[in-house]
């Protein structure tokens, strides 16, 4: 059985992680902005590197559980979420800023109220 305490902690940390993602996207209004001029260019950059981290944090919590906890949240795409991390890590200089634009808009937003649902029930 994995220690729960230490599971707490990590969804705390990609909880505040993807605040972060929220506020440095709050101005962002297209993918364009993205590009628009050098402080969005950072957004960018920060942004990516929460979701690396996001997605590394779940990564080790899947193995850690032996994959039995992220299946009790099937609304969330685990796969893809784990995968963005790889993609992003893997791929730097070709991060798509239409896509990062969709996940900081319709992702994020459930993956917290996922994360906030998670931490109810520890």
């Amino acid at each position: 059985m994995p220690d729960m305490s230490l599971i707490r902690e990590k969804l705390l940390q990609i909880e505040e992680s993807l605040h972060r993602v929220r506020r440095r996207s709050s101005n962002i209004q297209s993918p364009d902005d993205f590009i628009a001029n050098e402080d969005n260019l950072d957004k960018l950059d920060a942004i990516a590197m929460m979701l690396i981290a996001v997605g590394e944090s779940f990564r080790k919590i899947n193995i850690e559980t032996e994959g039995r906890y992220l299946e009790k949240y099937p609304e969330i795409d685990w796969h893809g979420v784990i995968g963005l991390r790889n993609v992003l890590a893997h791929d730097y200089f070709d991060i798509d800023k239409e896509e990062i634009f969709k996940i900081c808009r319709r992702d994020v937003p459930q993956l917290l109220n996922t994360i906030q649902r998670m931490l109810r029930e520890i």
